[in-house]
């Protein structure tokens, strides 16, 4: 019998379970996939050193109508399926109105400044070759002098409050640091406080590795076996027959909230689902770039250049729609000699997001031994070390790495 089982081995479920680990804690973790291939393992690689503030909804009724018509390409829905997100979606607009997002951000930016040293301390330990990792940013492009205008105003704010660290590109230096591109728009902002991981999915392995050469158990089972004992404690089913142990950690990503109904939650989740897919390239680009017209990045991988879209709405179960990747790919080949595409099909993921855009992380009230780690939105990859750090320190009873009252389960524990 274990101290505790963590359910779900992507970022935010490893990085717990190793912190766990660490204070003295025996742990099993769960997963129906090897660690790192679901959410984890679909993002831009990017350790978002420079994400200090969440990202709000549009308020300005502007940009509201441009989502509406489908004029950019960083969110797009499924009339059919709106319905389904109407609810959550209006209390993510409401937190997004500046009073309340610029509170919300205060918390947020305590974790993001954790980010790269918490990230760098599994790393080490977890002996992650160099080669796969670079501290130098990345590209924040632009093809309109007025957008990256607002964006140096956007970056001075942040450099004033929260001390981030960048610089603006004009587009013969965003060309000298990146010669595979064919322009240099109207330049760049260049944020160098972030990392870039040329293959997310096999950091996040090398970190469940250590985890396990550390003397954890990994085990394929299904989640949704998860039962209270009467006794106390929690079971669930896996493929080495039952486990139990003491307590339990929910940290299914997107799935999580699905999973809580048995215990009478309706967690409102904003899900928003991404596609990315790579291609052959003549030269590779070093760091990966963000074409803010497009809302894409194109980010240098082991197994080609991989773009990323921006956000989906559509049913939980909708077959795969890759308009905006589509859209993408059309954008990327102005800017790169972009060849074949690697795999035959995109690859398809959702990201857990949460109306008030913070994660959850503590105990739920009323239930000994439950506890949570989700909702980390766009920054899961990010934010998984420091935040599985945080969880682990609450409880075992220890000194917190910040303060974890806004993150709190009960304010959507009802």
């Amino acid at each position: 019998m274990s101290d505790v089982i963590v359910l779900g081995a992507g970022i935010a479920g490893v990085a717990a379970a190793l912190h766990l680990q660490r204070r003295g804690r025996s742990v099993a973790l769960v997963d129906r996939q090897a660690p790192g291939r679901e959410t984890s393992y679909g993002n831009a690689g990017i350790i978002q050193g420079e994400a200090v503030e969440p990202y709000p909804m549009p308020r300005d009724l502007a940009a509201l109508l441009g989502v509406v018509l489908g004029r950019g390409n960083d969110v797009r829905y499924d009339l059919a399926a709106l319905p389904g997100h109407v609810a959550p979606l209006l209390r993510y607009w409401w937190y997004s109105a500046p009073a309340r997002h610029r509170t919300l951000a205060l918390a947020w930016a305590g974790l993001i400044r954790h980010a790269t040293a918490e990230h760098q301390d599994l790393m080490t330990a977890a002996g992650v070759p160099d080669d796969l990792v670079r501290r130098d940013g990345f590209f924040d492009m632009h093809r309109s002098e007025k957008k990256l205008d607002a964006e140096t105003l956007r970056a001075e704010r942040l450099q004033r409050d929260h001390g981030v660290a960048f610089r603006r590109l004009t587009p013969s230096e965003l060309l000298d640091a990146e010669p595979a591109l064919k322009t240099g728009g109207a330049g760049a902002i260049h944020w160098r406080d972030s990392w870039t991981v040329r293959d997310p999915g096999t950091l996040v392995a090398a970190y469940a590795d250590l985890f396990t050469r550390s003397g954890g158990t990994f085990v394929h089972g299904d989640a949704d076996t998860l039962a209270a004992l009467p006794s106390g404690g929690f079971r669930v089913q896996t493929a080495d027959g039952p486990l139990e142990a003491a307590a339990v950690v929910v940290s299914l990503g997107p799935w999580s909230a699905a999973l809580l109904r048995r215990f009478g939650q309706r967690i409102p989740m904003v899900r928003k689902r991404g596609y990315h897919r790579h291609y052959r390239v003549g030269t590779a680009l070093s760091r990966p770039l963000r074409d803010a017209a497009f809302g894409y990045v194109a980010a240098p991988m082991t197994a080609g250049l991989r773009l990323t879209t921006g956000a989906e709405f559509a049913g939980i179960d909708a077959p795969a729609s890759p308009v905006q990747l589509a859209r993408a790919e059309a954008a990327a080949r102005d800017l790169v000699d972009l060849g074949a595409p690697v795999e035959n099909a995109p690859w398809l993921g959702t990201r857990p997001c949460l109306p008030d855009m913070l994660p959850l992380i503590g105990a739920a009230p009323g239930h000994e031994g439950l506890w949570l780690h989700f909702g980390h939105g766009h920054q899961g990859f990010t934010l998984g070390p420091a935040t599985g750090r945080l969880l682990a320190e609450m409880m075992t009873g220890e000194p917190t790495l910040v303060d974890p009252a806004p993150f709190a389960p009960g304010r959507w524990w009802r």
